[in-house]
């Protein structure tokens, strides 16, 4: 967690853009400011490392980078450890203070970014494509603004730099945490957009409870619409993660991903996310994944076309989701990319569990001929950035053997009301985690369906079909409410006898009607 004063500085920090606000739509201002504190802290791993490599030598970064004899071993040394290269000149806290010394211009900046970019993993792989585009300094969009508004970029530097970098106490964990808090404060202002790259972290805290149960590490995970990457990002706070796979349709997202990664330690080695759209063109499809999770656009649009049928991640149930709701489409994708002993978790809207047509026979497919529905999880409404409607969580497991019971969990009664979204809290992120670990029947709150139960209500899997609300009725005596009745009307006439009295005291007559 963030300390108390880290918080209140990433505040003041935050409340630094609002002047901005006039000038930036919010999704520019986003890319800039996550930008930026990604190229200071790949530029404070860079320091480090160097003064490691250096320890024993009396030059500095800059002296031994301009001899010929140690350039180029110590070029190799930061690709081979860091994965990329920012020259000295370009050090985040060289240009701080060249600013200081009015000596800066963002023209700099930009030779700094594209140096980076050449240098990442030697510019052969994937890694180096566009990780900055979206801060580019000669970008129309900043030249519009950066004569009048010159000092923007330079001081959003400057309060990075104090705040992030400027102690080197600060433990290298609070770059990933104020990355997160960063993006959700980004995601809190970004309206129905924000469902794009964000899932609140306590959902995020459930999912990886789930996928990880009975385990300590995990050889990968996956995430078909991995937006900003924090639901990934979330699997490795309860085990060991070898490594973290994703695809992103949106670019800008995409790149968000990829900064999160970095910012939270894991290495260019380490993660492979894929700029493209996960159903017209899968880039992993040739790995199985030990836990997939996803937070998919809610009944997004997609070809469908009849090629599909010849797809083998579709053509097994002999129909597809329709053109106009690709809910069922990407859960199908996540399935053929499951491990058979994997677990796979995904946050959905509740029309997957009973809409009918097409819908309904690949729900039969999942339930009758592949009994892979493990569980069905209902949560709170207005849970979720960009969208109001309760949302489920679908839990689907390969290896179920001869299980034919789903656990279906109705938690959408308990949260904290909040604004603009409702909150799980710990004790019921807690409470639905136990329940599915232990799979637990709970009157009015969770239950195990058998199949016989599914066959009979045709394969709908509205949760309210299987678990009877917590509503008591109140018994309603008539003799009370006769005599409470009676007292009212006593009382009344009480008060009109007083009324009269008063009314005559002081000469008024009072009329009966």
């Amino acid at each position: 967690m963030i300390s108390a004063q880290r918080f209140e500085l990433l505040n003041r920090l935050w409340s630094r853009l609002d002047y901005l606000r006039g000038y930036l739509e919010e999704s520019a201002i986003r890319d800039y400011f996550l930008g930026i504190i990604c190229y200071g802290y790949l530029s404070r791993n860079i320091e480090d490392r160097v003064s490691h490599l250096l320890r024993h030598d009396k030059r500095s970064f800059e002296e031994a980078w301009q001899d010929e004899e140690m350039h180029d071993g110590l070029r190799e040394e930061l690709i081979s450890a860091l994965g990329y290269v920012i020259e000295p000149q370009f050090l985040f806290s060289t240009m701080v203070s060249q600013i200081k010394k009015s000596l800066f211009n963002v023209e700099c900046f930009q030779s700094g970014i594209d140096c980076l970019n050449r240098s990442i993993m030697g510019a052969d792989s994937e890694h180096s494509l566009q990780l900055f585009i979206d801060m580019d300094m000669s970008a129309s969009l900043l030249e519009r603004h950066v004569k009048s508004e010159s000092n923007f970029i330079p001081d959003i530097m400057v309060a990075i730099h104090e705040i992030l970098f400027s102690d080197d106490s600060i433990s290298p964990v609070l770059f990933g945490e104020a990355y997160e808090f960063l993006i959700s404060r980004f995601a809190a202002n970004a309206g129905k957009k924000a469902g794009e790259f964000y899932t609140p972290p306590e959902v995020s805290a459930l999912i990886a409870k789930i996928v990880t149960t009975g385990k300590n590490e995990l050889r990968n995970v996956y995430d078909p619409t991995c937006g900003s990457a924090s639901l990934l990002l979330s699997i490795a706070k309860e085990v060991k993660v070898g490594h973290f796979y994703g695809q992103e349709k949106m670019s800008t997202i995409y790149n968000l991903a990829r900064m999160n990664m970095l910012l939270h330690g894991v290495t260019f080695d380490r993660f492979d996310i894929r700029n493209d759209d996960t159903l017209e063109q899968p880039r992993h499809m040739d790995i199985r994944f030990e836990a997939v999770v996803a937070n998919p656009p809610y009944s997004a649009k997609w070809s469908a076309g009849p090629h599909f049928l010849d797809d083998e991640r579709f053509g097994s149930y002999g129909v597809l989701a329709p053109q106009s709701k690709a809910d069922l489409a990407f859960v199908q994708h996540m399935i053929y990319q499951l491990d058979y002993e994997g677990t796979l978790a995904a946050v959905l809207p509740h029309g997957v569990l009973f809409r009918g047509g097409s819908e309904g026979k690949i729900r039969c497919f999942l339930v009758e001929n592949q009994n892979y529905v493990d569980a069905i999880i209902g949560l709170p409404p207005n849970l979720m950035y960009g969208t109001t409607i309760p949302v489920c969580i679908l839990v689907m497991k390969k290896s179920r053997g001869t299980n034919e019971k789903i656990l279906i969990v109705d938690a959408s009664h308990d949260y904290e009301s909040g604004r603009p979204q409702n909150q799980l809290r710990d004790l019921d992120v807690n409470k639905i985690a136990d329940t599915y670990i232990n799979k637990k029947q709970i009157e009015h709150y969770s239950y195990l369906a058998t199949l016989d139960e599914l066959r009979d209500n045709d394969y709908n899997l509205n949760i309210s079909r299987y678990i009877d609300k917590d509503i008591e009725e109140e018994m309603i005596d008539i003799k009370t409410v006769e005599r409470q009745l009676g007292e009212i009307d006593r009382k009344t006439a009480e008060i009109d006898a007083e009324i009269k009295s008063k009314l005559k005291e002081l000469g008024i007559v009072f009329q009966n009607r």
